[in-house]
């Protein structure tokens, strides 16, 4: 008796045929999955990694803005310094620079404190530019940063190389003092943007002839 079959293979043979290709379907199935579900995670990784890099240079650009703006007090402070300390100018802090007069970086109410500073007749302040006690020397607006400064006198030093002369008059009334004589002043500024609550603070010692040779800043 013959057997019956397809494609001429045993009937048993083609049974088993059908199960094998449907394994196989399903294998190469999950397969496809796999390799999609893996691209997709490829796929968000680097979305994530391109958005957090994003998120990083431009916090990276909002703390250089915030430093340059805490930056540019310190120069204003210097100026003020230099000013003052200019005998013409009596050492008094000219009316164009307090903000009473629009744009003036000297609180008026400061004024006096301010004057006293620099003249050396208060030595190492204890007043802060920001805080719950903050009593600012200088106030500024730079782009969207508020910008709050403060000046110290620290010291007197004469100049290595100079003659021997008499400066600690300076500490007194302000009066004394020559071109080989500087004064030390430590300025401390904060820069403070709300709206997107960063804050940048600067600090730097600056040497200031007292006899209007003008400021360095110290090393």
């Amino acid at each position: 008796m013959s057997v019956c079959s397809v494609t001429g293979l045993p009937k048993r043979s083609y049974r088993w045929s059908l199960v094998i290709r449907d394994d196989q379907r399903g294998m190469a199935m999950l397969t496809v999955m796999m390799v999609l579900l893996l691209l997709t995670v490829l796929g968000i990784a680097a979305i994530t990694a391109s958005g957090l890099g994003n998120t990083m240079a431009g916090l990276q650009r909002t703390m250089e803005a915030s430093a340059n703006a805490a930056e540019s007090c310190l120069g204003t402070g210097v100026n003020i310094i230099q000013h003052v300390l200019l005998t013409e100018n009596g050492r008094q802090i000219l009316p164009a620079l307090l903000n009473s007069t629009p744009g003036g970086p000297v609180p008026s109410a400061n004024k006096a404190v301010l004057e006293s500073e620099i003249s050396g007749n208060s030595q190492n302040n204890t007043d802060v530019p920001i805080g719950s006690s903050a009593a600012p020397n200088l106030q500024m607006d730079v782009g969207p940063y508020a910008v709050a400064g403060d000046i110290d006198f620290l010291y007197v030093k004469q100049r290595a190389g100079s003659g021997q002369m008499q400066f600690a008059g300076y500490e007194g009334a302000g009066a004394g003092g020559g071109n080989d004589v500087d004064a030390f002043f430590r300025l401390t500024c904060v820069a403070t943007n709300v709206a997107v609550g960063t804050e940048s603070q600067v600090s730097a010692i600056y040497a200031c002839s007292l006899g209007g040779d003008g400021c360095q800043k110290q090393p």
